[in-house]
């Protein structure tokens, strides 16, 4: 389904564009974000984060890929340039090796990834996303064509992330495997044997893939899975310290926050100080 009403209703929607300047307060605000893959293009701003190199002007045409249910504080609205948000339910399944790229340009492992395009990269996406854009406005022609623009617009980005594409193996495929399995059962299982299984090897061998290519042992992953949810609850939620702690699975409220500091350096309560202080005093940057 295609939204392109002022007041999102995005519980219900597949896709949503605007233009950053006319980002309304009501889709910043929505709980439902947190479903949406983001695309969040800054034509001629600085970056929202801090760069490590210095050495060349800042201020430039900037690509954010934000995964779904990743923390994040960004305040859009009012900044010059384009919002792409769209569910993963917009993407055919079948098509393994673009999901595959897709998830590795949008860091699903992370909080976000960026990109800076230069001149050339710019004009090539802007003639897509123009077409995508008029599109999506025309919702009496359906979703196909969008899905389709968003398809190309999407490949543009993983060419530019990766300039060519690879061929891809086995392994690969089945890191997308462990990934979607991982997402839909890290509350309630978590030993590799389990994901190994599934995919139809041994725990040795899956960890050793994930070594490869993501430089993580699968517990690693579903440690991290845990920890960006509880991030993310902690930050967006009503919900207390404890009730997060029982809602991923978790006997008690000591347990959690040993296990939280132990993953990140700091109880869940010293991470909710601070970035309840970070979105405070920053709140144009990603936390």
């Amino acid at each position: 389904m295609l939204n392109t009403t002022a007041e999102p209703l995005l519980e219900k929607s597949l896709i949503y564009i605007r233009n950053l300047g006319n980002c309304p307060p009501s889709y910043l605000n929505d709980p439902g974000r947190k479903d949406f893959f983001e695309v969040v293009w800054l034509k001629n701003e600085n970056p929202l984060h801090a760069l490590k190199n210095t050495d060349f002007e800042s201020k430039g045409d900037w690509i954010y890929l934000i995964p779904p249910y990743r923390v994040h504080q960004l305040n859009k609205a009012g900044k010059n340039g384009e919002l792409i948000s769209f569910k993963r339910a917009i993407l055919e399944d079948g098509d393994k090796e673009f999901l595959l790229d897709l998830f590795k340009i949008f860091n699903v492992q992370g909080e976000f990834s960026c990109l800076r395009l230069n001149e050339e990269e710019a004009t090539g996406l802007s003639g897509i996303y123009k077409l995508l854009e008029e599109e999506y406005q025309q919702q009496q022609n359906g979703i196909i064509i969008v899905k389709a623009l968003l398809k190309v617009f999407l490949l543009k980005l993983i060419q530019v992330k990766e300039q060519q594409f690879t061929v891809h193996d086995i392994h690969q495929k089945r890191v997308y495997e462990f990934l979607m399995l991982l997402e839909s059962n890290y509350r309630q299982i978590r030993n590799t044997d389990f994901y190994a299984g599934k995919l139809g090897i041994s725990s040795k061998r899956l960890n050793q893939i994930l070594k490869e290519k993501l430089d993580k042992t699968g517990m690693q992953l579903i440690h991290d899975r845990i920890i960006l949810e509880a991030k993310r609850n902690i930050i967006h939620s009503d919900l207390t310290i404890k009730e997060i702690a029982y809602d991923l699975g978790f006997s008690d409220r000591p347990y959690f926050s040993r296990f939280f500091k132990k993953q990140t350096g700091q109880t869940p309560e010293g991470f909710q100080k601070e970035a309840k202080e970070h979105i405070k005093s920053k709140f144009n940057t990603l936390v």
